[in-house]
């Protein structure tokens, strides 16, 4: 098979120097505090600029996570609205330091609202939104009421976004953690995603601390969670996009899941 980009999410004051100790092709990092509201920043020394070029010499692609507190989705205007400002915030931010991609949660929706309000929501959003740099929707673990557990609410989401402009754009950041937790078999899931979305941009490889359906985001490093390791190579395999682990362990425990996905996809 061709050989995939393999990466980690890492610290963000010298993501260079952190995809070098990981032996990693990318990186996924925060601009700025992932559960603050504050917008964002590049902590590298030289500037946007400085790590863009950094980035590009070193050959190694950059990505963005966005703040966990984005929730595009919501109807309470007080967290909905201040999410679209940081969201455009942090793609400007992304696209200055020439990331691939920016990764945004799903989102959800209050208790005894109507699920279609929050996928309007996310059309009201996109349609609004300048994207130098492309948006991924990520997949999340738990929440009856989340725009994007399962692939039912997925297909929903979709098909609202099919209808902003620049809809067509926006990708899909497939976590497996995420599925598992949330209730969906990973051995059939990329057919399943592909069939709403048309596509898979990156992959988070991440095995689970908890069982299927158990609505729980919690990390383990490959081949040591509740996820079958058939099932964890099977969607890398499948999904054919970049990879980035989440896992922990900082250098040792991250660089081990990368060494760990290559040996097993024969490109070690």
């Amino acid at each position: 098979m061709t050989r995939l980009l393999l990466g980690a999410h890492v610290d963000q004051t010298n993501p260079i120097i952190e995809a070098q100790a990981r032996d990693a092709d990318l990186v996924q990092f925060f601009l700025g505090d992932p559960q603050g509201w504050k917008g964002p920043v590049v902590a590298y020394e030289d500037g946007a600029a400085g790590l863009a070029a950094a980035a590009c010499d070193a050959g190694v692609d950059l990505y963005v996570h966005a703040p966990y507190v984005i929730n595009v989705a919501t109807t309470n205007n007080r967290i909905r609205i201040p999410s679209r400002k940081l969201l455009q915030q942090t793609v400007n931010m992304a696209a200055k330091i020439g990331a691939r991609g920016v990764i945004v949660h799903g989102g959800h929706v209050l208790k005894d609202d109507d699920p279609e309000v929050g996928f309007d929501n996310w059309r009201k959003c996109i349609d609004q939104l300048e994207m130098p740099c492309p948006v991924l929707i990520e997949n999340t673990a738990g929440g009856d009421n989340a725009m994007a557990r399962r692939l039912e609410r997925l297909e929903r989401l979709w098909a609202a976004l099919g209808k902003a402009n620049g809809g067509d754009t926006v990708g899909f950041c497939l976590d497996t953690c995420h599925f598992h937790a949330g209730g969906e078999e990973l051995a059939t899931v990329v057919e399943r995603v592909k069939a709403i979305t048309g596509r898979i941009d990156l992959v988070h490889a991440n095995d689970s601390q908890d069982g299927f359906d158990s609505g729980r985001d919690r990390h383990a490093n490959l081949g040591a969670g509740k996820i079958a390791e058939d099932d964890l190579v099977a969607v890398v395999k499948a999904a054919g996009a970049p990879v980035v682990v989440e896992t922990p362990g900082l250098v040792e425990g991250q660089g081990a899941d990368i060494a760990w996905l290559r040996a097993r996809l024969g490109t070690a």
